[in-house]
């Protein structure tokens, strides 16, 4: 889920051309001095399936709602998705956004 790439080739006689498009990801950076943790939903109750270090950044690649939580950035109860069933509290992203900024999950 990191980086998309097509790649268009153009073939004539012996010359061949090939473009490489690669689309890259935005990431957000996690709360000052905080170790957050990953959990397997949008949700308190989900299982903690691992802990991010400090001064990390995350891809978001949708959101949904989910428990409100209380942290650094206020409180809220959107859920961003950062992989394949790792989802991690919005209250502690660095959106610049207190609303959605990316797709819903679906």
């Amino acid at each position: 889920m990191s980086v998309d790439q097509a790649q268009q080739t153009e073939s004539s006689g012996e010359e061949e051309a090939v473009t490489t498009l690669a689309a890259s990801v935005k990431t957000y950076a996690v709360a000052p001095g905080v170790r957050l943790n990953v959990r397997s939903g949008p949700g308190t109750s989900y299982n903690i399936t691992r802990a991010l270090p400090e001064g990390t950044r995350v891809p978001i690649f949708c959101q949904t709602s989910g428990t409100t939580v209380a942290g650094y950035y206020g409180t809220s109860k959107i859920w961003d998705n950062i992989d394949n069933g790792e989802y991690v509290s919005d209250a502690y992203v660095h959106t610049g956004s207190d609303g959605y900024v990316a797709d819903r999950c679906a």
